[in-house]
């Protein structure tokens, strides 16, 4: 995607994702099931390099680290998460002219110095200008396994589309400024969705090169809505999910299932019995969509069919969970979709006794059945 605007870091995109976990061994099978494959370890830390196309997952693992710390703090999630930029020793300057804070990463002999502000939560937020085949900062600090190919198609999830962050009520707009006095993001939807007993307001953030997109949710009313259930659950503020990019869903979405991630389930049936209504002549096979609780969402006007696909999995570990989709012309985040869903993440709340008693029954009996 061409630049939107001005691109003041030279920003091209995210370059990884950090996970660190509490407890050894959860991240890694759990990744596996996802498609990644283990491609290479650090050369001195206890640290490993999962790959799907071309999504970096860092699963940290080293003791007395930062990873280590936080993930001592929110359990096992995304601790850390990485800018491509043209040049990082001049992006590193400039954000620290702008205020942000400096986060000192320990090396060792003969390692990189990755620079890093403090983003999201306390958790690092590098900036990467060595993503070069021969030359990039795994050629350098990382030994790739032998026999094992370097870009593994895995799922079939090329790039990472987006991730979200959580944030407490009132705090949206300073992550929203955040990024625009640092990176020059810019708003480019805003989402006030209002259940039947709680709501959420989103900011979707992109950077000026189109390709890292960052929407902020936050909490909209009071009570102990989804937003908040992940703040106290993640005991702060983070990484809600990580958005993975494919060119075909169904297939992507059948290997998933396949491997035993589990999926959140479509609204219900009157949502894609109302699909051609909102979305004439949108041309998907309805029951193939169906038949995977698979999302549909985008506009037909003017017979210019914009569409995105989209998926959910459950929560995979703690609060944290992975969206899955396919953009057919649609830039958007699936927002027709987004009161359906929250409805239903809402009553599935109410099931686990999350909500209140009193919502359970104001919503009829069936929705508190356990």
């Amino acid at each position: 995607m061409a630049d939107l605007f001005d691109n003041p870091m030279a920003l091209m995109g995210f370059e990884f994702v950090e996970f660190a976990s509490p407890v050894p061994g959860v991240l890694e099978p759990l990744f596996e099931k996802m498609g990644f494959t283990l491609v290479a370890k650090h050369r001195s830390k206890d640290v490993l390099l999962y790959r799907q196309g071309d999504i970096n997952f860092i699963v940290n693992n080293e003791p007395h680290s930062i990873a280590s710390y936080f993930a001592a703090e929110h359990g096992p999630s995304a601790c850390g998460l990485a800018f491509r930029v043209r040049d990082s020793h001049k992006a590193y300057a400039r954000a620290l002219e702008l205020g942000a804070q400096p986060v000192e990463i320990p090396t060792g002999p003969m390692e990189l110095r990755l620079p890093a502000i403090k983003g999201i939560g306390g958790a690092p937020l590098y900036l990467i200008d060595r993503f070069e085949d021969g030359k990039s900062i795994y050629d350098i600090d990382f030994e790739f396994l032998p026999g094992v190919e370097r870009r593994p198609a895995g799922h079939g999830f090329k790039l990472i589309d987006h991730l979200t962050h959580n944030v407490y009520r009132g705090r949206m707009a300073y992550w929203a400024g955040f990024y625009e006095k640092l990176f020059n993001f810019r708003e480019i939807r805003y989402f006030d969705i209002q259940g039947e007993y709680t709501g959420l307001t989103s900011k979707a953030m992109t950077a000026p090169d189109g390709l890292i997109r960052i929407p902020l949710n936050e909490e909209s009313k009071q009570g102990s809505g989804q937003i908040e259930e992940f703040l106290m659950a993640f005991n702060g503020e983070g990484i809600q999910h990580v958005a993975l990019l494919t060119d075909d869903i169904f297939r992507s979405v059948d290997a998933l299932q396949l491997a035993g991630i589990p999926v959140m389930t479509a609204p219900n049936d009157v949502y894609y019995e109302m699909l051609q209504e909102r979305l004439p002549g949108h041309g998907e096979d309805v029951n193939e969509l169906r038949a995977r609780g698979i999302l549909l969402d985008g506009s037909t006007q003017g017979g210019q069919k914009r569409l995105l696909l989209q998926i959910f999995s459950q929560a995979l570990f703690g609060p944290v969970f992975f969206e899955f989709i396919q953009r057919k012309g649609d830039e958007g985040f699936g927002e027709g979709n987004f009161k359906a869903l929250f409805e239903s993440m809402e009553r599935d709340q109410i099931r686990r006794g999350v909500l209140t008693v009193q919502a359970c029954a104001e919503l009829g009996a069936e929705a508190c059945v356990k």
